[in-house]
This record gives structure tokens, C-alpha cells and sequence, in this order.
């Protein structure tokens, strides 16, 4: 069996320092380190940090006063800052930058009295975050139908901002059903989507021709690792989200004589390494690992603990 490993793959640069800012939070004010919601969408990730020291909590009242606690990489909206000073925490603030640049065009936005246009998952961390920063004015949508369901006036004055982690071509069908029903929507000045999902994308892309069967290794909370595998279903070839090697059933590799293995951003490359192995175990394979995109991208830590 051949197996094709997609790079890049695995960690983004926000995740990376996400997780990094955990680390680093716990060695220097010792457990516990409260983080709100999961600090990505992983589950070994999550549980790896739980046993270092973190807690992971939903509701800021779980958090004992003058605590530290650490915003996740998704980000978190006004009234959760408001809410972690009047309880004297100690905040780390670790969402991406990439999810920054999201809250700061929403704040331009509606401070032109704009009505924006969120195009994302309802209900994702990511989003609802965004949201906060400017929430008489955001909508959100997912597809083109509900582009047509929009609360707005034809001559409504509108911008859009999107979720980082979205399917590039989704996202671009979605906008463009945008430009038809309002031709004068702004975009806000350079894309949304992140460097690292599009990169994974298109590595998925160009490989998965190759393949016989693609593995996609992340959670199913996770948006970008679940927009891999759609992708490569969509290019009619057999699919599927892994948490890990664990979850691979035998029939899938039947008559497959080319896996195509990657992994979404917040997917460890341990547990690609798992699979690769599984793979291995089960008859004589070689491995060749394709860079479809260099990336060298690190964001610093953040000002607290950096």
C-alpha cells in the first residue's frame, strides 16, 4: 500500500500558540489555569492539557475570583472580558490573530453603520465570538439559501465578514450569492479565511486524485478538519474524519492501494503518526510525503506570558 502524507498538515500557527500559551501559563502560575470553552477542537489536545493542570469551563462563574484564565483561539466577545474584570481574573488572551483581524473588521464595519453579513457555522465558538463585537448588526449565514432569507433591504448598506475556517469554495459561492441580491457589499480588505485552511485545502485538492481512500485525522467539532473531508468527497473519493487510528475500520482499506492521510489544524501530528503505523501493521507500505504549500508561519505568545 502506498500511503500519501499531505503537507501541510496539522498545527496552524494560531493553534500552535494557543496551546503553547496553556503550557506556558501553567509552568509559570502553576495549576489550575482556567480556559474558557476548549482551547481548540481536540480532544487529545484537550485531555493532554487537562492532565497538566488545566480546567476547562463554559461558564466564567465556574472560575474562582482572581483566578487565571486563558481565552482560546476562537476568541470570545466584549462581554466576556467585561465579565472575567469584574471577577478580578488574571486573563491570557490567546485567540488567533487571524480571528482578531475578524473582530476588528466587525467593529469598523459597524461603526460605518454597516449591516454585516457573518457567513459561518450558527452556534461555533468562532462565530459566536465574532458576533459579540457587533451584535445589532451581524447576521449570520452558512449557504446560499439562507443568503436569500436575510433580513435586509436591496438598497441596505452591506458588508461581509467570514468564520476563518470555511471550505474556500462554499465560502465563494455563498459570496457571490451575496453580490447578486446586494452588487455594492463590501469585503472587508483581504480574506478572511486563514492561511492554513486554505493551504490544507489545497493540498487535499491536488492529492486526493492520487487516492484510492483519504483519512482526514481531526475532530468532528473541529470546522476545518470537517471541510477536508467533504472536500474530497466531493471530488468522489471515499472519505472520512478520524479522531485516530482507532477509529479506522478494516473494510474502508479493502482493494485500496493509495491512502491519502492529512490532518486539520488543530490535530496533533502524534496522531497522524498513529495512523501511519496502523497502516504499517496491517501490510508493507511506502510513505511519501507531498508539500503542496511551504508555510513557516509563528505568531508570538501572548503579552502576558510572553
Amino acid at each position: 500500500m502506498k500511503i500519501l502524507l499531505a503537507k501541510p498538515r496539522g498545527f496552524c500557527a494560531g493553534v500552535e500558540r494557543a496551546v503553547r500559551s496553556v503550557e506556558r501559563a501553567l509552568k509559570r502560575c502553576g495549576p489550575p489555569v482556567y480556559v474558557l470553552n476548549h482551547i481548540v477542537h481536540n480532544h487529545t489536545v484537550v485531555q493532554t492539557l487537562e492532565d497538566q493542570g488545566a480546567v476547562f469551563v463554559h461558564d466564567l462563574a465556574n472560575v474562582p475570583q482572581g483566578a487565571t484564565l486563558l481565552f482560546s483561539a476562537h476568541g470570545v466577545g466584549p462581554e466576556r472580558w467585561i465579565e472575567a474584570r469584574a471577577r478580578d481574573l488574571h486573563v491570557i488572551d490567546a485567540t488567533c490573530p487571524l480571528v482578531e483581524k475578524v473582530h476588528r473588521e466587525a467593529r469598523r464595519f459597524a461603526e460605518q453603520d454597516y449591516a454585516i453579513v457573518l457567513i459561518g457555522k450558527a452556534g461555533h465558538d468562532e462565530v459566536t465570538g465574532a458576533t459579540g463585537w457587533a451584535p445589532e448588526h451581524i447576521q449570520v449565514v452558512f449557504t446560499e439559501e439562507d443568503v436569500e432569507h436575510l433580513d435586509l433591504s436591496a438598497d441596505a448598506r452591506v458588508a461581509y465578514i467570514t468564520q476563518t475556517t470555511l471550505s474556500v469554495d462554499d465560502c465563494a459561492r455563498v459570496i457571490e450569492a451575496l453580490r447578486r441580491r446586494f452588487p455594492d457589499i463590501v469585503a472587508p480588505p483581504s480574506d478572511d479565511i486563514c492561511y492554513a485552511t486554505q493551504n490544507r485545502q489545497r493540498a487535499v485538492r491536488l492529492l486526493a486524485v492520487e487516492a484510492d481512500l483519504v483519512l482526514v485525522v481531526g475532530d468532528e467539532a473541529s470546522a476545518n478538519s470537517t471541510r477536508l473531508a467533504e472536500i474530497c468527497r466531493a471530488a468522489g473519493r471515499e472519505s472520512h474524519l478520524i479522531g485516530s487510528a482507532a477509529a479506522i475500520e478494516p473494510a474502508w482499506l479493502d482493494g485500496v492501494d493509495t491512502v491519502l492521510v492529512t490532518s486539520g489544524a488543530s490535530a496533533p501530528e502524534a496522531l497522524v503518526k498513529g495512523v501511519v503505523e496502523y497502516l504499517e501493521r496491517l501490510e508493507p507500505c511506502t510513505v511519501d510525503e507531498r508539500e503542496v504549500v511551504h508555510e513557516d508561519v509563528h505568531f508570538a505568545l501572548p503579552k502576558e506570558i510572553g
